[in-house]
């Protein structure tokens, strides 16, 4: 079977909210390191466009809408507050779940 090469994006909105809530040095280095392997997409959502992003806070839409903007084929989130009313949905083509869920089935 052929490897699919993966991208990892994430949208300027969530890295700027992580940053924001890591504590220690150590998880912000190992931020910082994973970021030299992932794109750093900054995608605003179209007003009205896509009826589910009505279903998000305004502050989640641009996430949702930057993964389906660069094809993604997962988006991947821990936030259940933000995200969890949407795990197991695939919209535009994008599959929502939590990390844990995406890496159970994907490890190598």
């Amino acid at each position: 079977m052929e490897e699919v090469p993966r991208l990892l994006a994430c949208s300027m909105v969530r890295l700027i909210e992580v940053r924001r809530n890591l504590s220690s040095g150590q998880q912000q280095a190992e931020l910082e390191r994973l970021c030299r392997s992932v794109e750093v997409v900054s995608v605003l959502p179209p007003q009205g466009e896509l009826s589910i992003l009505a279903t998000l806070q305004e502050n989640d839409r641009p996430i949702l809408w930057a993964a389906i903007s660069v094809r993604a084929t997962h988006l991947l989130s821990g936030d259940v507050k933000a995200f969890g009313c949407l795990y197991g949905q695939t919209i535009n083509g994008v599959s929502i779940m939590p990390p844990a869920v995406y890496l159970k089935g994907h490890r190598r």
